[in-house]
């Protein structure tokens, strides 16, 4: 018998030849296929096959659909694209692991078109140059906190660490909800603009609240405070520490511990309980202080270089804004429940004590976080732009929610105190 010939280009035509009698069997026009190929069969050929009006039996249409769907993965794969992504820490933070997973949603909802390779910090460059690598397309994209970058625009710093949560009591879930629903999101894409960055944003895992901090011996008041040469976050809220009187000292947090041991600092902040714990600062230092001010609200992004973006599929891009929408719920479920059983460990097993932050701090650090932001406000822009659209939320929204929250907290501290 002569062989079954199967030929393509944007409409698939399949052609049975059977005794010099040439029957189109089937037709389909699938456009999305646009390549040339040519299968031949030979010996394939069986009589039972073909009904006696000259159809194509069921088996046979299995078979060429499933040839077009091999095509259809072959082709899909020949595109796929790596985006080597840099950190700005270790390779065995919570938060590469979190990246990885949102990395891993974007390659599932692609098909598998778009994957990452995530390095650590200075695999290409310094943690201080991975924006300008990414803008540069030195690297495809890069991770780090916003407020890194507050040196470059002072609102970056409202998108990343807004300081007192932004002096009107906006928390890390109250910050979603105006960044999603409360004008955010837009304000963050025009922050790239302003910047004169070549870079799409996307805001990824909410932290906070972060902790106040370490310290070598118990703090009762801002006087004792003041004795401390103290690690903190770079830019507006480290410089409100600088203003009421704390010798505030910036650095990396693979930094960190290296100075509490060399005594070039004798106390930190970083972030929460497990992530200050994966960095060993439980080896230096035993008392410990949860509540703080400085980072309410803590958000690390991706930045993926501008160009990059723009070469993506309309789908690539829908999966990019799904997945990054997705990692903002898990990243803050994740870390809700693993910075509490950090928290159990440290206590229990490492001879950490828990504190409560003196009193006088609150008014303190919110009255120099207030005045910084207007000082802010009144030298640039758009940082006065974003700070009204938050206060402008927190109007409306803080009121329900703080309120709401309230008797919640106090019914966990309740059931706090009973584990003690």
């Amino acid at each position: 018998p002569a062989p079954i010939i199967i030929k393509s280009n944007s409409s698939i035509e399949f052609y049975l030849y059977v005794r010099k009698i040439h029957n189109p069997m089937l037709r389909i026009q699938p456009k999305v296929y646009a390549v040339w190929f040519d299968f031949e069969f030979h010996n394939w050929f069986n009589p039972c096959f073909i009904n006696k009006n000259g159809g194509i039996m069921k088996k046979l249409l299995t078979v060429v659909l499933s040839l077009v769907a091999f095509i259809g993965l072959s082709v899909s794969t020949a595109n796929a694209k790596t985006l080597k992504c840099q950190t700005v820490i270790s390779a065995k933070a919570d938060e590469v692991k979190m990246l990885k997973d949102f990395g891993n949603d974007v390659t599932a909802l692609t098909g598998g078109s778009l994957k990452f390779e995530i390095m650590p910090a200075g695999t290409v460059v310094g943690v201080k140059e991975t924006l300008d690598a990414v803008d540069k397309g030195l690297i495809d994209c890069g991770f780090a906190w916003t407020h890194y970058w507050s040196g470059e625009h002072p609102a970056a710093m409202l998108f990343g660490s807004p300081v007192a949560g932004a002096g009107v009591g906006i928390d890390n879930i109250a910050f979603l909800s105006w960044f999603q629903y409360g004008g955010g999101k837009e304000l963050y894409d025009q922050l790239w603009k302003e910047m004169g960055r070549n870079i799409k944003g996307f805001m990824l895992q909410p932290v906070g609240p972060e902790a106040l901090g370490w310290f070598k011996e118990p703090i009762n008041s801002m006087a004792d405070f003041r004795k401390y040469k103290f690690r903190t976050p770079p830019g507006i809220p480290g410089q409100t520490y600088k203003d009421i009187g704390v010798a505030s000292v910036a650095m990396g947090g693979g930094d960190i511990l290296p100075a509490l041991e060399k005594g070039t600092i004798d106390a930190a902040e970083w972030c929460c309980p497990k992530p200050d714990m994966t960095f060993g600062f439980q080896k230096v230092l035993k008392h410990y202080y949860l509540q703080g001010l400085h980072q309410v609200v803590v958000n690390a992004d991706l930045y993926v270089n501008g160009d990059v973006y723009k070469k993506m599929t309309k789908l690539e891009k829908k999966a990019m804004e799904v997945a990054a929408n997705a990692s903002l719920s898990k990243a803050m479920s994740y870390r809700i429940y693993e910075n509490g059983k950090a928290l159990a460990d440290l206590t229990q097993n490492h001879g950490v004590i828990l504190h409560d932050t003196p009193a006088d701090y609150f008014p303190a650090y919110m009255a120099a976080a207030k005045k910084s932001l207007e000082t802010n406000a009144a030298k640039n822009k758009f940082f006065a732009k974003v700070w009204n659209s938050q206060k402008k939320f927190a109007d409306i929204a803080v009121p329900f929610w703080s309120g709401a929250q309230m008797s919640n907290a106090k019914l966990g501290m309740a059931h706090a105190a009973t584990l003690k």
